[in-house]
């Protein structure tokens, strides 16, 4: 399976779903833009986007909530490293209050993995950074980035785009 995005405005990506309604998207606004997001086989039908291959999955995407992405550019000879790194690792985020869904996405084209979480509010977000789990998940790790790193990290936030109430 794989994820499929692209940015734009809103009003652009929103003309995507009557063109392509048999495809379930879901648009996510934040200060600085708009997303669509979908998962499926085959080839994307975005002209400028990103696609990924869904290395692990927990939970189903939700229609309204709050969305979280850690991009993580990764060298290509640190790759393997990284991909078992996430594979092996303890990973209770499924058990905290707000939690939506989780994606593991490794770029079909370039370097930046992408760490998708879902949540129902920020505070949910937060509360989860904030929790013996989330200091499980990540122990271990060092305030050095690993040298599988091929450039800083960096994250996005959006929240789901109401539709509805647009």
């Amino acid at each position: 399976m794989n994820a499929y995005m692209t940015n734009g405005t809103i009003d652009f990506l929103l003309k995507l779903e009557e063109k392509h309604k048999d495809i379930d998207f879901y648009f996510m606004t934040s200060n600085s833009g708009a997303l669509a997001y979908y998962e499926g086989n085959g080839k994307s039908i975005f002209n400028a986007g990103r696609d990924y291959d869904i290395l692990l999955e927990k939970g189903a995407i939700s229609e309204d909530g709050y969305v979280v992405m850690n991009n993580i550019p990764v060298v290509e000879d640190g790759q393997a490293t990284f991909e078992k790194r996430f594979m092996q690792g303890e990973n209770n985020i499924d058990m905290m209050p707000g939690f939506h869904a989780y994606r593991f996405l490794k770029p079909l084209n370039g370097n930046t993995y992408v760490v998708f979480t879902q949540w129902r509010s920020a505070q949910d977000f937060e509360n989860w950074k904030n929790s013996e789990h989330f200091k499980q998940s990540h122990k271990g790790q060092s305030t050095k980035p690993p040298a599988y790193y091929a450039d800083k990290p960096f994250t996005t936030a959006y929240h789901m785009f109401d539709k509805d109430n647009a």
